[in-house]
């Protein structure tokens, strides 16, 4: 049986600045909530930073070459702010740091130039360490700091990027950075995870309508980290449980940009008050996105859990739960769960009137190694792209318009708190050197690419 794509899908890789770029004090770069928490002993996984990283900011033509070896129409990298703005402050009269601009600038150029679609996400989550001391996010006068800076990179760019994501999972970097703590800037505070949710919602409008002023033309959206909640059993209680959190973990960023109100689950979640709602904030969270980007990796069960608060038992990787009926995991630990893309999308189209779809990030962590000839034969991502991309195709058949598909990631690179020891790259990257060597999962999606499609 042969899948087929649309004859204008755009097939892709991602990446973001601080994972891959490294380059971390050059040329008038400021410092990151990232490159402060990684500094700090115990954050990270073997003490690893994002100081040199693959050092693409220096290998960037590399990666490009990469990119076209495996025929790719689309890179989604990120921009980095505090390359940007050294304190992320545009309002003291600072204005863009020039060899940070050329550095995106030569970035598209070179996309460009080998007919690849610059699509730049504006954060991934290394917020300029200035204003954390300020409060990061749970500040609301940073998403007026964020907005200057959404400006900034419109004006720079728009003559030649058509296509813009606002912000990368505001759910996984409001929770891990402000509530749970594993994530920059590590605080652990219900309140300040809820003040921070709200000063995101706003950024994210606020940034869409000054993005919009600049260019009535551009594309633009924001990545959501979603995952179909599944009820463990077929019980009322598990059902209204996996349904409650579909509305927190999936919407908390998505419904207040297209209906300007937040879910019905999160409204019952610790007390709305505390969030900082002012009197006309509401209306001011509504705006059109013009795409929805969907990061997605497998599924989560979800019980009826009568000692939570919110009535919630979260399972995000129930390998082992159902007996047989489980998939296999990668060696994160993440459950391999093809359904999962498939449910997801059909609930997003069926629920917001069928919007544009890209898939922004889709990937698996596997440690294969080189042989004794150099060849990386990581066979299991092989499958596991397959086996997703199969299950996009029947969203595709069944009326999902998806218009890119961008596997996670173009390169192995630091993997946030895991520091080096997780590789999702198609290519492998030997860190002592940063060389690049594409593995055998790179050299099948090159084929699939080529052909807009594969046999099962």
């Amino acid at each position: 049986m042969r899948i087929r794509f649309p004859e204008s899908f755009h097939w892709g890789a991602a990446t973001a600045a601080y994972q891959i770029e490294g380059a971390w004090r050059d040329d008038g770069k400021g410092e990151s909530i990232w490159d402060h928490f990684t500094h700090q002993p115990g954050k990270v996984k073997n003490g690893d930073t994002g100081d040199v990283a693959c050092d693409s900011y220096h290998r960037v033509s590399e990666d490009i070459a990469l990119l076209s070896a495996m025929n790719l129409t689309s890179y989604r990298f990120s921009i980095s702010w505090p390359r940007i703005f050294a304190s992320g402050d545009a309002r003291l009269g600072a204005k863009p740091n020039p060899k940070g601009l050329d550095y995106y600038s030569r970035l598209v150029d070179e996309l460009l130039s080998v007919g690849i679609r610059p699509f730049p996400t504006l954060y991934h989550w290394d917020l300029p360490q200035n204003l954390e001391y300020r409060g990061g996010w749970t500040h609301r006068d940073t998403a007026g700091r964020f907005v200057d800076y959404a400006s900034a990179m419109m004006h720079a760019l728009e003559d030649r990027v058509d296509n813009w994501t606002i912000f990368n999972e505001p759910g996984v970097f409001t929770a891990l950075g402000y509530l749970i703590g594993t994530h920059a800037p590590g605080h652990r505070d219900v309140d300040a995870f809820l003040r921070a949710v709200h000063t995101v919602n706003l950024a994210q409008a606020d940034a869409f309508r000054a993005m919009r002023a600049e260019s009535s033309a551009a594309k633009i959206g924001s990545a959501f980290s979603m995952s179909p909640c599944e009820p463990y059993r077929d019980t009322d209680a598990d059902v209204a449980a996996a349904e409650r959190w579909h509305g927190m973990a999936n919407l908390l960023f998505l419904e207040p940009a297209l209906n300007g109100r937040y879910p019905d689950a999160f409204l019952h979640a610790p007390p709305y008050e505390r969030m900082g709602i002012e009197r006309d904030d509401m209306p001011r969270l509504a705006v059109p996105l013009d795409f929805l980007g969907i990061n997605l990796y497998t599924r989560t069960l979800v019980t009826y859990n009568e000692n939570d608060p919110l009535g919630l038992g979260i399972h995000a990787n129930p390998v082992g739960m159902m007996g047989g009926d489980t998939g296999s995991k990668t060696d994160l630990g993440w459950e391999v769960w093809p359904d999962a893309i498939y449910d997801m999308i059909m609930r997003i189209t069926r629920d917001y009137d069928t919007p544009i779809i890209e898939i922004t990030e889709n990937g698996c962590a596997y440690n294969d190694a080189p042989d004794s000839r150099g060849v990386i034969g990581d066979f299991r991502r092989i499958d596991y792209h397959r086996s997703y991309l199969e299950a996009l195709g029947r969203a595709i058949e069944d009326g999902a318009d998806i218009r890119g598909y961008h596997a996670w990631s173009l390169l192995d690179n630091f993997e946030w708190s895991e520091g080096f020891s997780q590789r999702f790259g198609l290519a492998w990257v030997d860190f002592p050197t940063a060389h690049r060597t594409l593995k055998e999962s790179g050299r099948w999606y090159a084929r699939v690419a080529d052909e807009n499609g594969f046999d099962t």
